[in-house]
């Protein structure tokens, strides 16, 4: 799967804490703050001011929710009100792309075969890509155990009420569990709490988080957009 070279595209990756934005032409991300009170267009003023001297003509967004066909089903837990039906296209002036972000970086992450990546943060993020197609998933409110769900488990709140070797023992069982469940080749496991597993089995390996902004690049490569459902 190639990257597109043809435009200049911006990439968002809109979190919980920051806002990582990666410019046409530039390697390293810049961090904006983000916050339980940020709007889509503060984000958008935001992300403006910062690339004011910066061309592009396409720009791809990595939203923390539910997106389906290119719109997000509802604002995001931890930001502000108003995401929903925002015209992300009117306020860049130019054709944009909105996927949720875990999806995002499972794009970004894709080596070959079936790979299933989970998103280890405040929630747990999910998607699959299988032979190039990418499938955004939302495993992390599926009954579990004990009356709790994966997020519950695999999310921040699992880390704090468990501990780190518990949480990581945790990890690495219901990630073998998805794996099989799902036919996965591998586990792709991302997420800023990621950072924090150790050793882990060959079919299991940490990504890095700035895959994210591969996969936005990758959203808009027209070889293989017939087989990405964005």
């Amino acid at each position: 799967m190639k990257t597109p070279a043809s435009h200049a595209i911006l990439v968002i990756d809109v979190g919980g804490t920051h806002i990582k934005v990666l410019m046409a032409g530039h390697n390293t991300p810049l961090k904006l703050p983000s916050g339980p009170a940020l709007t889509p267009k503060q984000m958008v003023n935001r992300v403006k001011d910062v690339t004011r001297d910066c061309k592009y003509d396409r720009v791809s967004i990595g939203y923390p929710g539910v997106v389906i066909g290119g719109r997000s089903v509802h604002d995001p837990f931890n930001l502000g009100p108003g995401w929903v039906g925002f015209d992300f296209r009117k306020s860049f002036g130019c054709p944009i792309k909105l996927i949720n972000d875990a999806a995002m970086q499972a794009l970004g992450s894709y080596d070959q075969g079936r790979m299933l990546f989970l998103g280890l943060g405040t929630g747990l993020g999910s998607a699959m890509v299988v032979d190039g197609m990418l499938e955004p998933m939302e495993l992390a409110h599926l009954p579990y155990k004990h009356g709790k769900t994966y997020e519950d488990y695999l999310g921040r709140r699992g880390l704090e009420k468990m501990g780190k070797k518990k949480w990581r023992q945790c990890v690495l069982k219901i990630a073998v569990k998805l794996k099989t469940a799902l036919e996965a080749d591998y586990v792709v496991l991302g997420g800023g709490n990621a950072r924090k597993l150790r050793k882990l089995p060959p079919d299991l390996r940490v990504g890095d988080n700035d895959n994210a902004f591969i996969g936005g690049l990758r959203l808009w490569d027209t070889s293989c957009m017939g087989r990405i459902d964005t």
